[in-house]
């Protein structure tokens, strides 16, 4: 029985239970992301301005459809 409590204790005392600091990173952002970033914030106003259309179309459909 201690033949197997001696290497779990010497295990257990060799785990470090805090994790290692994180690196500082930099809060420039990359450029690369900011041009994806712009250009998706591009893509949804686009995406808007289609639904509002679409909208518009089938209030249309719908008013010339009416008795």
């Amino acid at each position: 029985m201690k033949g197997l409590l001696i290497p779990l204790a010497l295990l257990l005392s060799a785990c470090n239970p805090a994790p290692p600091p994180q690196p500082k990173t930099e809060d420039k952002p990359n450029p690369v992301f900011d041009t994806q970033i712009q250009s998706v914030r591009k893509a949804q106003a686009v995406e808007a301005q289609v639904m509002d259309a679409a909208a518009a179309q089938r209030k249309q459909i719908d008013d010339a459809t009416q008795p």
